[in-house]
Order: C-alpha cells, then structure tokens, then sequence
C-alpha cells in the first residue's frame, strides 16, 4: 500500500545568528492509510519538532535544512504556505497536549468548532451549528447544547481535550497528529480518550500519529513504534515485535525504568536494593475532616448550599510509612492537602497528634510539614537564585545566616543529587527533574516530619521519574520521614505506597494495605479505577 505520509530525510537546524545546531537528523518514517503509527520518547528527543516540521509550524530561529515530507507524493516542504493552509487542520488535524492553552478562552467551545468548519468546510450558519453539535456527539459528550455554549474554564480537563479532538475532527483530515493528548488527565479519563481516538480512526478509517513518553499509553493505541532520542530515530518496529524483543538498549531501558509493584524495594534507575524505611508509630491522626465551600448567590450574596469537597474523611499518618491518597480530579485529595497545611479552613475535623503538647494541633502538625507541588517551574520564583529559593526557609526560622546559610544549602543540595555549584543560578537555567529536585531542597530545608507530595511525577520522563522516586525512598529511609503521595498513576502507588486511600466525591471508599487491596479491591469504583490501568505487554529482558 502507498503509505499516506512519507517522511525521508528531514533534519531542522537553528538558523544564523548564533552557533548552527542540529536538532533533528535524518528522520524518515512512513505511516499508511488508517494506520496508528507512534513517536516514542523523553523530553527533548524531537518528537513534537517533527510534528511541527511537517506541519511547517517550527518556531522563529529553527529551519529545515534537508528532506522530503510527502502527503500523497506531493511535498508539503515546498508547497506554497497558501496551499498549506488547507493541509493544517483540513487534510492533517492536531491535538495538543494542553487543551487550555490551545483553546481560545474568550470564545465558546461552539464559536472555536464553527469556526474551523467554517475555513475547511465551508458549512456556516445554522448548519456549522448542527455540524458542530454532532461532531460535539461524536466525541462523547453527553450534554452537547451545554458544552457548545460554554467557555473552555468552564469545563473539565477531560471535556477540554474532547473538544480539542472535535475541533481536529472538523475538517475531516486524513492524518490525526496526537501530541502527549492524555499527559495531564486522570486515569479513568485516559482511557476513555485512547478508547475514542480508536473508535474514531476505525469509523473515520483515519491515520494517527500518536506522540507520547508513555510506553504503557502507546501499547494500547499504536500498530507501529517508532523510538527517538536526542533528535534521531534509534529503532522502528509493529507494536508487537517491539514490545518483545526490542532491539535498542535504550528501549530495554526506558521499559526497565517503569514503576511496578514486582520492582518494590529496587532501585528503577540502577536495580540497586533501596534501604528498607524505619519507624511506622502514629505520626497523626485525622478524624472526619470535612472541608465545604459556600455556594452563593443573588445580589447579597446570600449561602444557597454547600460543595462538599472533602466530606467526612478520616485517615492516619506514619513515621517513615507513605499513605496514596489516589482518585480522579475533584476527588478532594488536594484539597485535603490544603486543609492540612491551613491554606482552607476546615469545616470540621480532629486531629490528634502522637507526641501531646500545648497548642492547636493543626498549627503544630504544619510547622512539621511542608508539600511539593506537581510543577515545580511554577512552584518557584523565576526571579529568585537557588541559593534565596532554599535559603528563604531557613532565615525565616533563623536557623542560619551568612556563610552557614550558604554551608547549610550546598548540603541540601547534594542530598538531593545536585552539585551545590548550581545555588547561583535560577529556575529557567535548569531541566524538569533538577527543578524537582530542588523544590524537594526546599521542603527538606526546615526539617519537616510530613512532606505532601502533590502529583510530583506526572509530568516527568521515564528516567527522569525513575530518579525522583529513588530519591524519595531514599530520603524517607534516612531520615524517617511521613509522606502523603497525591496522585493518579497507579503504577506508582503499587511501587512505593505501603498504604492507599481512594477517594470518590470528597469521601475515601477504600483505604488498606497497598498490596492487599491491589489485589482484591472492595469497591466498585476502585475496581474501575484499577481496570482503567492500561497494561504493558510482556517486555523482552
């Protein structure tokens, strides 16, 4: 079969002025009609400037410099960018991996879908309405009329990538690039994604070129794989060949690096045996926590009701033990964070404390606790050096100033893997796991006895995660410390939580010992959520 899209060759460059650099080389791959074919690989590796190189989307100050990108023989590089008008978004459509950035926030989902029909469709008025409505249907959502006429902070992540997926769809394009289109959603709304964008290749006999770092993710949804690194294609092969006998070791690698509960007490990065965490006594006790926002209404703002955010929830905290609160977004489990480091107030609640003293409870488990948030760039004050990042903690303590400010920060930063050289630089100048790293220097500057881990590996590589969670286990053996591990990935939870809780709608349904309840869950909906896991095929050693 003559393959649809036929990339040979292709390698972008910057351009002058400055020091010529390759960041693709020689990348060719072919993908047939209907076919799902997938890029493969961590940060940086070119997966989404190859995308944009065939799109001719590349940022200013980046050109390519050599190869053919071929749609039904005829070469998109050398198409007048008139006539690639019609391409992007008609016959190739492209989802983006954040929803809502891509979205336009001052129009409705319904005006965004209109108007992409508009420019490849030609179809206006009432019929865009009704083209829209059904392509709105298509993608499964239930309320079309509601979610027509909404802006995108109006909806959830999941609605906001289903309408990103509509909008592709609109121009009934031949090829669906999907760039990393489930990163950031839950578990139980992944698999509902890559359940749809597979149904709607088969109805649509579509192709897909499917971008992601998640080998788990590309089992369930790519016939053929392809694994890039540093800018170049190390290995092609079908999804099975691939995922029993990969050629490369940097592939045999990337699948060694995955968390599972087999690999419990072993170091993913280097299979190292990781010292086993010491105490287990009561650290803190949390009993019927209850956290509800007002809703109000009229021109007095008058309570009309109440969100039940966190509605009764009662859990208990150990030395040097890690407790997953896990569930899909608007569970309550961050707000339950929130509550406990004072940043909302709770509605109701105790909390008892294992080592009695005099004062609120609540104060006296925050001044012990600290959290580390899922960004980390974000987290961190973009105009501030490391050195003032980690050493803010300390002087507002008083616990060191001058030269033992600047001792105490470099020890802080090798315990954390970082060269201590690095406090004079700032957030920008570092990569997404060294950023990581130093929000946990942070948190650990204060001595805490809890730290909240919110989703803290979700938008990590492969490697990069395999490294943040040894030094987790590793730091809690040291130093016993508590952790409250945030999270959707179950595959993390089985590797390193010796306790669960899954909450639903503000309430936990299930909490037990992580293996036990693995294997035997008691609720409906953690059976759910644990068959939504999608499974990696059997990896050759």
């Amino acid at each position: 079969m003559e393959p649809l899209l036929s990339v040979r060759g292709l390698r972008v460059e910057t351009a002058p002025p400055g020091r010529r650099e390759t960041l693709l080389r020689d990348i060719a791959f072919d993908i047939a009609p209907g076919e799902s074919f997938a890029l493969l690989g961590e940060s940086g590796s070119g997966k989404s400037l190859t995308a944009l190189s065939i799109l001719r989307l590349l940022p200013d100050g980046l050109r390519v410099r050599a190869g053919e990108v071929r749609l039904h023989g005829q070469d998109l590089l050398r198409r007048p960018e008139t006539a690639m008008r019609d391409v992007r978004g008609g016959s190739i459509g492209m989802i983006f991996q954040e929803p809502m950035t891509s979205l336009n926030p001052v129009m409705t989902a319904g005006r965004q879908l209109t108007e992409a029909l508009g420019l490849h469709r030609g179809v206006r008025g009432r019929d865009a309405r009704r083209a829209a409505l059904q392509l709105l249907d298509e993608v499964g959502i239930d309320e079309a009329g509601r979610v027509f006429a909404s802006y995108p902070h109006e909806l959830s992540g999941g609605m906001k990538q289903r309408v990103m997926i509509a909008a592709a769809l609109a121009g009934e394009p031949e090829l669906l690039i999907a760039d990393e289109p489930t990163t950031a959603l839950d578990v139980t709304i992944q698999a509902q994604v890559l359940d749809l964008l597979k149904k709607l290749q088969a109805d649509r006999g579509m192709a897909m070129l499917f971008i992601s770092h998640d080998l788990s993710v590309v089992s369930c949804i790519a016939g053929r794989i392809a694994v890039m690194r540093d800018g170049g294609i190390l290995e092609q092969a079908g999804a099975g060949e691939f995922f029993s006998r990969a050629r490369h070791d940097y592939s045999r690698r990337l699948c060694a690096m995955l968390p599972d509960r087999g690999k419990r007490g072993v170091s993913l990065f280097d299979g190292a045996r990781l010292p086993p965490p010491r105490g287990g006594e009561a650290l803190a006790e949390v009993h019927d926590l209850a956290v509800h926002f007002p809703v109000r209404k009229g021109l007095f703002k008058r309570t009309v009701g109440h969100i039940k955010a966190v509605d009764g929830v009662s859990f208990a905290l150990r030395r040097g033990r890690t407790l997953a609160l896990v569930g899909e977004s608007g569970s309550g489990k961050t707000t339950i964070a929130r509550a406990l480091l004072g940043l909302v107030e709770p509605s109701a609640g105790e909390l008892r404390l294992a080592q009695p003293g005099a004062g609120n409870a609540w104060r006296r488990l925050r001044r012990r606790a600290q959290i580390v948030f899922q960004d980390p760039f974000s987290s961190l004050n973009p105009k501030m050096q490391v050195e003032q990042l980690i050493g803010e903690g300390l002087r507002a303590r008083g616990a060191a100033r001058g030269g033992a400010l600047r001792e105490r920060v470099a020890a802080l930063l090798e315990q954390v893997g970082m060269p201590p050289d690095c406090m004079h630089r700032h957030p920008h100048q570092f990569s997404g796991g060294q950023r990581q790293r130093i929000c946990i220097a942070r948190a650990l500057a204060v001595e805490p006895e809890l730290i909240i881990w919110d989703e803290p590996t979700s938008a990590l590589d492969v490697s990069v995660q395999a490294r943040i969670l040894d030094l987790f286990q590793r730091l809690q053996a040291d130093l016993g410390l508590s952790y409250l591990f945030i999270t959707h990935d179950i595959s993390v939870v089985a590797y390193m939580a010796h306790e669960v809780a899954v909450m639903y709608r503000g309430r936990i349904v299930e909490q037990g010992e992580t293996e036990p309840l693995l294997d035997a869950p008691g609720h409906r909906y953690t059976r759910e959520l644990l068959s939504a896991v999608p499974a990696l095929p059997a990896f050759a050693a």
